[in-house]
């Protein structure tokens, strides 16, 4: 563990499922000093040792080196899922946006840098068996949620090579759930008027089997255990993969949700995605489904080795709460967060 006790850490994208569980559990640790939260609304939520900061990373008048000033440690989660429809803006907040907090990094001479890359920066890889962190991450390049995480890995490259003085950290997470994610999540997913109640398992007799839906999730809690562990090891750089098992395909699901599988063409899947985000009736764009089918699963040994890090609920139990806050409108008091029943 880190010899650095009283740490001050600063945490970009901090009211979001992950920033607020990865504020929560620093402000928890006794040998973390203090938290900045930074955000474009700043919340009434206040945790101990925190305090928050309004910015916006899609604009460059914020000078975050500033922001940075004195930090042991900036976690950069920010990250902005819509417009689907508008690329360019979700360029400007994620990539741009990034860059200027690399930058910042550097010119504040903060030691330690940990960046939520994703599962979604990998390449199209197998789904029979897992891969670690020398998997090639170029992204699917038809997605912008992923040609976005690829390209500042390629950034990540460049820096590291030019501030050696600097331990960066790459975390690749699986997909993310927690019951206070339930309201947000179905807002940029499935849209701000998707019933939350259509989660009940006895409204989904059956559930399409896609070939290649076979994907990975792990709680939002346990990814944040994994940042605070980033930070708090003097040895960990470098990438890496988080996620829980089971992976969760159709057959996992409909065992979980009491349904049946049926078997569902690809082709007709996407069919009905892309009609439907073409009308603006769904915010997730069909190049998205597009690169989940294409996924490769991961092994995390790495992360259980170097970091000392085990997540404490399974896939399937991280699915249950999740479904539970989907139901219930499960939220919290960011305005990310902020829970909201429909239906």
């Amino acid at each position: 563990m880190s010899s650095s006790a009283g740490s001050r850490v600063v945490v970009t994208g901090a009211t979001g499922n992950v920033g607020t569980s990865v504020v929560r559990l620093l402000s928890e640790d006794p040998g973390v000093k203090s938290v900045r939260g930074l955000a474009r609304r700043t919340p009434e939520w206040s945790p101990p040792k925190t305090e928050w900061s309004s910015v916006d990373l899609g604009s460059d008048e914020d000078n975050l080196a500033e922001r940075f000033e004195g930090a042991d440690a900036v976690i950069h989660l920010a990250w902005a899922f819509q417009p689907t429809h508008d690329p360019a803006t979700t360029w400007r907040t994620n990539v741009l946006g990034g860059i200027r907090v690399f930058e910042a990094v550097a010119a504040a001479r903060v030691p330690v840098l940990v960046h939520a890359s994703s599962v979604g920066a990998y390449s199209p890889g197998p789904k029979d068996r897992p891969v670690d962190e020398s998997w090639p991450t170029h992204g699917w390049p038809d997605a912008a949620y992923c040609r976005e995480k690829a390209y500042l890995e390629r950034t990540l490259d460049v820096f590291e090579r030019d501030h050696p003085e600097v331990r960066v950290v790459r975390m690749r997470p699986a997909f993310l759930f927690k019951w206070e994610s339930a309201s947000e999540q179905r807002r940029i997913f499935g849209g701000r008027f998707l019933p939350g109640p259509l989660a009940r398992p006895e409204l989904l007799p059956f559930l399409p089997d896609i070939p290649g839906l076979r994907v990975q999730a792990l709680h939002t809690d346990d990814a944040a255990e994994a940042y605070r562990l980033a930070v708090r090891t003097d040895s960990a750089r470098g990438a890496f993969n988080l996620a829980a098992d089971p992976p969760l395909d159709a057959g996992v699901l409909a065992e979980l949700l009491g349904s049946r599988p049926l078997r569902l063409p690809r082709g007709a899947a996407r069919s009905a995605i892309a009609a439907a985000w073409g009308l603006h009736l769904l915010p997730a764009s069909p190049h998205l489904f597009d690169a989940v089918l294409r996924l490769p699963l991961m092994d995390c040994a790495r992360a259980r080795a170097e970091l000392g890090w085990e997540p404490r609920r399974s896939a399937t139990e991280v699915l249950q709460e999740f479904l539970d806050g989907l139901q219930k409108g499960g939220g919290m008091e960011t305005e990310p967060m902020r829970g909201r029943k429909v239906g």
